[in-house]
């Protein structure tokens, strides 16, 4: 059933009264931190062409692109701050109703609401990993020798995506210069999933497990349409675990919720908290 205000947070706290809580995020939950996503509201009329590992791995040219574009929007990222709707979900998990955090977000923001042991199922934004010998270095490492590769390289962002991509001109691509792994020499790559990319299979495992186990898959901020975060939803409802939806807009999973809020995340989440851990 859908919900609307001002019933919804008084329905999903008794929902979620219980604990058990495992809660699965999506780029909606992170628009209020000035981050887009892909296919809610603020998306509408922006277009996104997101890159792919097949592209990336294949050639030169993709790579520059994506590193000059993304050199420029990942500080758009770096710099966001966690919203009310993070620091809700960190403070269910302070009073122990949570049993996890499965994101498909890369932004870092539940950690830096205070959350803990996050399963990030597409990675981080601010980790690297050489895709010749597997070494993860910081983003702001690479940050460092991308500027000095770079001397007096400027660009202005234009719409920022939630992978940290922006559009940049063919000329100011072109006069990019990307770096190498530092110890072996090998192709660097943002250590998140692109498209076309699996999530690692023991990753996947941990979330199926945390699914089958809950009390209720709590979704927030996400239209579930990437097949990642919707089998989640499916595993659940196929074993009558409880699926409560909130998400600005329709999603995949509405079929299969128990509860379904259209509403902002931010307000809806922070009314949700103060009841729950009053």
């Amino acid at each position: 059933m859908t919900v609307s205000a001002p019933d919804a947070t008084a329905v999903l706290a008794d929902l979620l009264a219980d604990g058990e809580v495992v809660v699965l995020s999506g780029a909606g939950l992170s628009t209020e931190s000035g981050i887009p996503d892909y296919r809610g509201p603020a998306a509408r009329g922006r277009p996104a062409t997101p890159m792919t590992y097949q592209t990336f791995v294949g050639s030169e040219a993709a790579r520059r692109r994506y590193w000059a574009r993304s050199h420029v929007g990942w500080r758009h990222v770096t710099g966001a701050a966690p919203n009310a709707g993070h620091r809700a979900v960190a403070a269910l998990q302070r009073h122990g109703l949570l049993a996890g955090i499965i994101t498909q977000n890369v932004d870092g923001l539940h950690q830096a609401a205070g959350a803990r042991d996050v399963l990030e199922l597409h990675g981080a934004l601010d980790r690297v990993v050489c895709l010749g010998c597997g070494a993860r270095t910081p983003r702001a490492a690479l940050d460092a020798r991308l500027r000095a590769a770079n001397p007096g390289w400027t660009a202005a962002a234009g719409a920022v995506n939630p992978d940290g991509d922006v559009v940049l001109g063919d000329a100011q691509v072109a006069a990019f210069r990307t770096v190498d792994c530092a110890d072996c020499g090998g192709v660097l790559k943002p250590d998140v999933v692109f498209f076309g990319e699996n999530v690692a299979r023991p990753l996947v495992e941990r979330c199926f497990a945390l699914t089958e186990r809950a009390g209720t898959l709590l979704v927030l901020g996400t239209s579930l349409t990437v097949e990642s975060g919707y089998r989640f939803v499916r595993r659940a409802a196929r074993l009558a675990v409880p699926v409560a939806i909130v998400n600005q807009g329709p999603t995949r999973g509405d079929a299969d919720a128990l509860v379904r809020i259209d509403a902002p995340l931010g307000t809806t989440l922070t009314g949700l908290a103060a009841r729950l851990t009053a």
